[in-house]
């Protein structure tokens, strides 16, 4: 529901800040006070068309927040509208797009009027009211329709036309066979080729390296007799048994360094045919790597998914005639769940009609006649149709003239719908009407205010009387300037403003009773609902 709205500089509204209930609003006032900008002010938060010409004359912008709030928390919609330049919409503070708005206002606002916010003059939104009305289970169908999505998916990816198939096969072949005849096993292959060949590329001074190497530890002389040195010079010298412990130790890790470099250096021989091996092997890795991956991890993934790939298309025609017997199977069962819910959404298509015509003749739309119509089988073309008038043609309610006839069609088939956003908001839906009529279309929105909230902007003090909540919003004149004020009325003040829309301020006494009247019975029908 809507809780608050706050709104800057829009229309003749200067400053104004609105606490709302749950049930329903009315919200009243003189024609002209500035109740319809409430309405704007709405729409503007769930995504309506902005224009400039809306913002108060001196401001350089207008601003409008609302915060809503539901089971699972509350979300605060904005939107800012100024002079030069595109308005800009915020979600909990976030700067968003106006489309943002409209996806979360579809869920919270329903707006009915005049507005071009109705979703219910949206074709499917129509056909899901139609499935909501007469329980039509839908899981069938986007099971059938998904099922068919794969199978088509599937043929498309194992192959297109025979010409591009054969081609892709020759490639595929082409390069499996490039990649397994270099019997690639060691992804790591390059790294060891490349250290082997930088020891054979230079064997001689590697192996002179060596030999020079040993003998500087292991000659006479040499760091081997210098260590020995070390450790006769400390003796059997107990408060120096550490040191010599360590020069012992340093002892054998250099005697187990000269054998190593010896065994290198007696291993170390040219070899000009393997170097020459190793390089070319090398360069193959490098065209494979060019070819099919930065790496030799990600020629082998390569590899695997070619041979996949191609036992794929070379199997073609037997997985070809398996989809092919899968699709036509799934075609079949698509036709079948696809007339079974047509036929359902004929067979319900009169009776929601019915059921909103029957609301339309309370609500001083008795020569009103509704169709909903149903196109072919699975019926996805659902549109609602409505003639006001004797002789006038059946048409979509988007062409529907009246915002007055459009706005208590909407609330007709509000009554008969019990799935629809949190609040909803009706503008016009009182227009042209009075007595009983006026009574019935009171009751109608407070029996809709008991299943969510409904603000009703209305000049009939019938419906204003049976709100549980009435904002009245008043247009004032301060030093040259229009300012708009809307208050929450009880009390007296709430039966003054009741007297006022029966009578315009003729017959006072009588219309304040006549008020009170009214407030005693809409009260009693609340006490009994």
């Amino acid at each position: 529901m809507l809780s608050e709205l706050h709104i800057e500089n829009l229309g003749v509204i200067e400053k104004l800040e609105i606490v709302f209930a749950n049930g329903l609003t009315a919200l009243t006032g003189e024609t002209g006070a500035g109740k319809t900008m409430l309405v704007e002010a709405i729409s503007l938060l769930v995504g309506g068309r902005a224009d400039a010409s809306i913002i108060r004359p001196g401001a350089t912008e207008a601003r409008v927040e609302g915060r809503f709030t539901e089971k699972d928390g509350e979300v605060v919609l904005a939107r800012v509208i100024p002079l030069d330049g595109r308005s800009r919409a915020y979600v909990n503070g976030r700067l968003a797009t106006v489309a943002n708005l409209a996806e979360h206002g579809a869920a919270l606002v329903d707006l009915h009027g005049q507005h071009a916010h109705q979703s219910l003059l949206g074709q499917a939104a129509q056909r899901n009211a139609l499935d909501t009305f007469a329980d039509v289970d839908l899981a069938p169908l986007r099971a059938a329709r998904a099922r068919l999505t794969e199978i088509d998916a599937n043929l498309a990816a194992i192959g297109g036309d025979e010409r591009a198939r054969a081609r892709e096969i020759d490639l595929l072949e082409f390069q499996v066979e490039e990649i397994s005849t270099a019997a690639l096993d060691d992804p790591d292959e390059d790294q060891s080729l490349e250290r082997e060949e930088d020891l054979l590329a230079d064997a001689v001074a590697h192996r002179e390296a060596l030999w020079s190497a040993n003998a500087a530890l292991s000659d006479e002389g040499g760091a081997g007799d210098g260590l020995a040195q070390s450790i006769a010079a400390l003796g059997h010298r107990e408060a120096l048994g550490d040191l010599a412990s360590r020069l012992r130790l340093l002892q054998q890790e250099l005697s187990d360094a000269a054998s190593e470099l010896r065994a290198k250096a007696e291993a170390t021989e040219e070899d000009p045919e393997r170097l020459e091996e190793i390089r070319k092997r090398r360069q193959l890795l490098v065209d494979l790597r060019r070819k099919y991956g930065e790496t030799l991890a990600d020629v082998i993934a390569y590899l695997n998914e070619a041979s996949a790939r191609l036992g794929d298309l070379q199997g073609f025609e037997q997985r070809a005639a398996q989809l092919d017997a899968e699709r036509k199977s799934a075609l079949a069962e698509l036709a079948k769940v696809e007339k079974a819910i047509g036929q359902q959404r004929r067979t319900a298509a009169p009776k929601l009609a019915a059921a909103v015509e029957g609301h339309l003749k309370t609500l001083a739309m008795n020569n009103a006649s509704l169709a909903v119509t149903v196109g072919d089988d699975p019926g996805d073309e659902v549109v609602v149709l409505l003639s006001a008038n004797p002789g006038s043609p059946m048409l979509p309610l988007t062409k529907v003239a009246s915002g007055g006839e459009l706005a208590r069609t909407m609330l007709a088939l509000r009554l008969v719908l019990t799935q629809a956003p949190g609040t909803l908001v009706f503008d016009e839906v009182d227009a042209g009407i009075g007595g009983t009529a006026a009574v019935a279309v009171a009751k109608a929105l407070a029996d809709l205010g008991q299943r969510h909230q409904v603000l009703v902007v209305t000049h009939l003090a019938q419906v204003a009387a049976a709100a549980s909540t009435q904002v009245n919003v008043v247009k004032t004149v301060r030093a040259k300037q229009t300012f708009a004020v809307a208050t929450r009325l009880d009390g007296e003040d709430r039966v003054a403003e009741i007297a006022r829309m029966l009578s315009g301020g003729v017959a006072k006494d009588s219309a304040i009773e006549h008020a009170r009247d009214l407030l005693l019975a809409s009260g009693a029908k609340k006490r009994r609902g």
